[in-house]
């Protein structure tokens, strides 16, 4: 079985991450996982106003804080795992990327990040819900 985790570095990405391991070991044949991370893409003309090596240099360090802790976690857990970074729109990126790996289940946090305070699930969550074609679990 191979699980998509996207991870933002919250707190709740962590505990999906962690979710996602534990059933990954529940399995008959240990699951492969893949962490993402997306980063959204910078205004038009920012590049030209920073430079190419600062945009790179502010999408890696970007990448490694949403992967940092995640990787952590998973490098503990004897699971076979990759990693891939995107730039764009986190739910679309998610969709792409799960069809893409041929994943049969997304495990995401009900919120990330950017979620506004009082809402259950954040709108990454719920897109990837509505417009996705493997079954998702969102952990709490």
């Amino acid at each position: 079985m191979k699980i998509l985790v996207p991870v933002d570095g919250s707190a709740i990405s962590l505990r999906a991450a962690r979710f996602a391991i534990k059933l990954g070991k529940q399995l008959n044949k240990p699951a492969r996982i893949t962490l993402l991370s997306v980063n959204l893409p910078l205004f038009p003309g920012v590049e030209r106003k920073i430079g190419t090596t600062a945009v790179r240099r502010h999408y890696a360090e970007n990448h490694e804080q949403m992967l940092a802790e995640a990787r952590k976690v998973l490098a503990r857990s004897g699971l076979e795992t990759s990693e891939r970074t995107e730039i764009g729109d986190p739910a679309e990126m998610i969709l792409d990327v799960a069809a893409k790996e041929h994943c049969n289940l997304i495990v995401m946090g009900s919120h990330g990040r950017s979620m506004v305070k009082g809402l259950l699930l954040g709108s990454v969550s719920s897109k990837v819900i509505a417009q996705g074609k493997v079954p998702v679990t969102i952990v709490r």
